[in-house]
């Protein structure tokens, strides 16, 4: 089923059940927020709220919160996508007009993967300049925010050199009626186009998309390659050409049914203050200077509607979209690295913190290779912790992986500290944005026998170990995970772990604060893997210097607790989230 624009795509969900109205007033300042994030944890549907207080506009929010609309929004599912354009390289391979001909039904499903130039579209119904950003319903999502963001915004670029154009979703703080700040992260397309506008010395052109056919929002978040536009993998998604409006002045091809499109330029030296803002990494980002976006004209269709969505701790919308994404791509990165069997980038970390990928190895260390390789595609090349196993190992399952590293995991050979690098702009654990550095984990011993065989013994009572261990849990047979009190002294809790006879066993002994829960394995992995830098909180029970190489010994502590100088993890506000359960049923979703 193919989606021209967002209204098509919201009967689709409205006929099915699958998506609730709100008639009564709600604030696009927290409120709005709560809502969402209950609905989503529940499974609930894709919300439209027909009045949002100060916007004459509807927003609609959470409509890729389930696996299922995730899927309706695709057409079908993600994997047929990618392994169609995987298959159709191996059929047309060599080139010949019998090997072209057999292809020729996929072909030309994939020739439409285009952009279409029409004259008119709804997104031309209206024009209002100077723009009006101050009636948008742009929400506040966490308490601590700097203020109202736009969270899907759809940001269209063109590289200066090329021609070649770019679609990101990059978070937009409105300052005023007439500008946005413009989070351009690194590893980032319209960041690199707007570099190289600056080194030619001229504004960098700017549209940004609000709406419009679903697939644009999954092409706009795919990890492709740089140069690739990801206008055109939405119109394969769609299995149709996009239609697209060419625009004067700017020249960029606008889509014919947005429900919005904002005009304007970002130019060198113009800077603001931003941030911060609820990331997907579950907590405040850095507040930094960043380029303003400044607004000509915004367009929009007849009772426009505006869409939203929120970020925090797991899940949120991106958990679904990025799983679908991963399946999606998973054939055409096996098609480039065969020896690769499986990928998975962990969606409960915030994705860029840890990835687990799965090898056949066909020589000694050829493991190593891939996991570089790896970390030099796109925005792989962000990833902090990247553990490498045999290739029959499940990737997606931690415990597996787990026994995996327990079983293969040689402390001599199968760690690899890279520092330092770049890191991702949200993560928060290095010694300045964008820097930190990395670990590789390589556990693959096919056709050897496995290192260990007897795993260690379940966990003792806490408080039997250290009077300041909370509490202990198993993460499969290599981890400990011990949530430690506030204040608690760390070194001797690492110590203790170290000698005692019951933990020491475990190659890693993971401590996180108070605030993870142990008994949500998603909130463990996200407490865990966002609040620790390789380099700075690793302690091994013993270093030493082979020849030119540090060799860390097992068992390894991993501080991961929450540390002064970290960003706060975003929660309610109490009084808002009172609130929103009093009003439940006047919501229209019943009791509370």
């Amino acid at each position: 089923m193919s989606f021209q624009d967002l209204r098509s795509f919201l009967q689709a969900l409205e006929k099915r059940g699958l998506l609730a109205r709100v008639n009564a007033e709600v604030d696009s300042d927290q409120e709005i927020t709560i809502i969402q994030h209950r609905l989503l944890t529940e499974g609930g549907p894709a919300i439209l709220f027909e009045h949002v207080k100060g916007s004459p506009y509807r927003l609609v929010s959470n409509l890729f919160g389930t696996p299922e609309r995730v899927q309706l929004a695709f057409g079908r599912p993600p994997r047929e996508i990618g392994e169609e354009i995987a298959q159709l390289a191996h059929r047309v391979m060599p080139p010949s007009l019998a090997n072209i001909w057999a292809a020729r039904s996929t072909l030309w499903h994939i020739a439409q993967a285009r952009l279409r130039n029409v004259q008119r579209g709804p997104i031309l119904e209206q024009t209002i300049s100077p723009p009006r950003l101050d009636q948008l319903p742009v929400l506040t999502c966490w308490p601590l925010d700097g203020g109202a963001f736009f969270t899907l915004p759809l940001v269209h670029t063109v590289d200066p050199r090329t021609g070649v154009g770019n679609l990101g979703i990059y978070r937009m703080q409105r300052f005023d009626a007439t500008s946005t700040g413009m989070h351009w992260q690194i590893e980032k397309g319209g960041g690199f186009h707007f570099r190289t506008a600056c080194e030619r010395g001229e504004p960098l052109r700017v549209s940004v998309f609000l709406g419009g056919p679903p697939a644009l929002t999954l092409a706009a978040i795919a990890p492709l390659p740089e140069g690739v536009d990801e206008r055109l993998l939405a119109a394969l998604i769609m299995g149709r050409p996009l239609d697209v409006i060419q625009r004067p002045g700017s020249g960029h091809r606008i889509p014919a049914n947005a429900e919005f499109v904002l005009e304007g330029t970002v130019t060198a030296g113009d800077m603001r203050q931003e941030g911060p803002f609820g990331d997907h990494l579950g907590h405040y980002s850095h507040s930094a200077q960043f380029p303003v976006f400044r607004i000509e004209r915004m367009l929009a269709r007849k009772d426009a509607i505006y869409p939203a969505t929120v970020v925090g701790k797991p899940p949120q919308e991106d958990y679904f979209i990025g799983e679908a994404l991963q399946e999606m791509t998973l054939p055409l990165l096996k098609l480039i690295r065969p020896a690769i069997s499986n990928v998975w980038a962990y969606p409960e970390t915030g994705f860029h913190p840890l990835a687990v990928a799965a090898v056949k190895e066909r020589y000694p260390r050829e493991a190593l290779k891939h996991a570089l390789g790896l970390l030099g595609e796109g925005q792989l090349s962000l990833t902090k912790i990247l553990m490498v196993v045999n290739h029959d190992v499940d990737v997606r399952n931690f415990r597996q992986v787990s026994r995996a590293l327990w079983e293969n995991l040689d402390a001599a050979e199968g760690l690899h500290l890279l520092a330092p690098t770049a890191q991702d702009t949200l993560d928060f654990t290095g010694p300045a944005m964008n820097s930190g550095s990395r670990l590789i984990m390589l556990a693959t011993r096919d056709g050897h026998p496995p290192l260990r065989t007897t795993p260690p013994p379940p966990p003792p009572a806490p408080g039997a170990v250290h009077a300041q261990i909370l509490g202990l849990a198993a993460v499969g047979e290599a981890f400990l995970v011990a949530q430690v009190a506030d204040g608690a002294d760390r070194p001797a809790i690492r110590l203790t772990l170290a000698e005692h006879p019951a933990t020491k066993p475990y190659l890693f002994h993971v401590l996180v604060s108070k605030d993870v829960p142990l008994n949500d394995p998603r909130l463990i992995l996200w407490g865990w893997f966002t609040r620790f830098d390789p380099l700075a909180d690793l302690y091994p029970a013993r270093r030493e210097v082979v020849g030119n190489r540090m060799v860390l010994h097992f068992p390894i502590a991993i501080d991961a607790t929450w540390k002064t100088g970290y960003r706060l993890p975003v929660a309610f506000d109490p009084e808002r989230e009172q609130m929103v359960e009093h009003n439940w049923s006047r919501y229209g979703f019943g009791k509370s």
